[in-house]
């Protein structure tokens, strides 16, 4: 049975290689013998990312959830003995990356969550608040021309108006009311102002009143 201590670089790399082509320290699921080599290990930096993997899936676990792994005799003998070290060891390595290094990658998928959804947002689709009136008008008596009337109300123009099909109803003793309908978009057009502005036409018109009000 091997023997690895991952207190050294040559240990670092031999778990490395073994974990190249494994999940975990033995079998198919967390085991005694990962939170043991999980133990051992010291957070340094270290390009060995087959460890780096496993040792990140490792570490999600809580204190709780990794006590109660199962037991399994690994495949080798795990060792943190202390060895020492030359000043300038250039084998000398960070195994598991800095704080610095873990919120730059935040940072970095942070941004590009802000940049992809300033995208879909940028290419959403605006919807327009409009309303659907029909409006009843009424004239003086029977004698007011409702010819003339109509033309009067369709000259009105505003940003967002649209006039549409209007028709006379027969209100009592041969007087008609002009029934004619509108669009407006609900941010440019008032209804009160577009009332009032139809009753200036003081020589034809009574009164003005909303017979049906829906939003579209």
């Amino acid at each position: 049975m091997a023997i690895i201590d991952v207190k050294t670089a040559q240990g670092v790399k031999q778990l490395e290689e073994f974990l190249s082509n494994k999940s975990y320290i033995c079998g198919y699921e967390p085991t005694k013998a990962d939170v043991e080599t999980f133990s051992a290990l010291e957070v340094s930096q270290a390009k060995t990312p087959n460890v780096l993997r496993w040792y990140n899936h490792i570490k999600s676990f809580s204190d709780k959830e990794r006590a109660q792994f199962p037991d399994q005799k690994s495949e080798f003998i795990v060792t943190a003995g202390s060895s020492a070290k030359p000043a300038d060891d250039e084998d000398d390595v960070d195994l598991f990356g800095s704080d610095d290094e873990e919120d730059e990658e935040a940072e970095r998928i942070r941004q590009e969550r802000l940049k992809a959804y300033s995208e879909k947002k940028a290419t959403k689709k605006v919807v327009i608040a409009k309303s659907s009136i029909v409006l009843d008008v009424k004239p003086w008596d029977d004698e007011t021309d409702m010819k003339q009337l109509e033309q009067q109300v369709r000259t009105i123009v505003m940003d967002g108006l649209v006039w549409g099909a209007s028709k006379l109803v027969e209100i009592a003793f041969g007087i008609k009311k002009l029934q004619i309908m509108c669009i407006v978009e609900d941010d440019k057009v008032s209804v009160d102002a577009l009332v009032e502005t139809i009753q200036e036409f003081e020589d034809f018109v009574q009164s003005v009143d909303i017979a049906a009000f829906n939003k579209i």
